[in-house]
């Protein structure tokens, strides 16, 4: 497999917040229900919500920033043990299948304030 994309994003979880409140409307324009609670059925932090923001920015970047990606269309999943994952479909699997993208790998951390992704895309 060869690397198609790579992106990085880093989020400021305060400055996130302070959006949110702002636009609430933003968390379900840009969250599929899944990721917008946990699996125990909560809502997730403004950290959590932060670094999935900043999965799908560094995917948009990975797919090289093409116009048209539903915010949707690339839902981040957290298995039992906490590894992250992307479901894509609709106009982000359509880019993906485009470049010949076979497996999107990613990882998200926050610490410090900040919240950051880094996706890779291999074909």
């Amino acid at each position: 497999m060869a690397i198609i994309g790579v992106g990085i994003d880093v989020c400021e979880i305060e400055r996130f917040s302070r959006t949110v409140e702002r636009r609430p409307g933003l968390v379900e324009k840009v969250f599929t229900p899944g990721e917008r609670v946990t699996a125990s059925g909560s809502t997730r932090s403004s950290q959590s919500l932060a670094a999935r923001f900043a999965a799908k920015e560094a995917l948009a970047k990975a797919l090289g920033a093409p116009a048209g990606l539903a915010w949707q269309d690339a839902e981040v999943l957290t298995d039992d043990t906490g590894r992250p994952s992307f479901a894509i479909r609709g106009t982000v699997a359509a880019r993906a299948a485009e470049l010949g993208i076979a497996t999107v790998h990613v990882s998200l951390s926050h610490d410090a304030g900040i919240a950051s992704a880094v996706v890779i895309c291999e074909g």
